[in-house]
């Protein structure tokens, strides 16, 4: 399975990038959420399972514009 990076920028299918803020622990289950901004105009911060985080998206959606294998994922923004 795939690491969650922390402090990195991921690019949501349809083309959103968000900033990775942490993974948080539910206090009852233990199930693991991914805390993450939006880099764009609302800022907003969502969280959502890790294991959906992690999941492979379908390529063959329309909406799924850049082609990525995966619902999230990292980008390198050093060049």
């Amino acid at each position: 399975m795939r690491d969650i990076e922390i402090g990195r920028i991921y690019r949501h299918f349809k083309g959103n990038y968000y900033y990775i803020k942490d993974v948080a622990i539910h206090s009852e289950t233990q199930e693991e959420y991914v805390v993450y901004q939006s880099v764009c105009d609302e800022r907003k911060t969502y969280i959502r399972n890790k294991e959906m985080f992690l999941e492979e998206a379908d390529i063959n959606r329309e909406d799924n514009i850049f082609k990525q294998k995966y619902r999230f994922e990292v980008m390198d923004l050093s060049n």
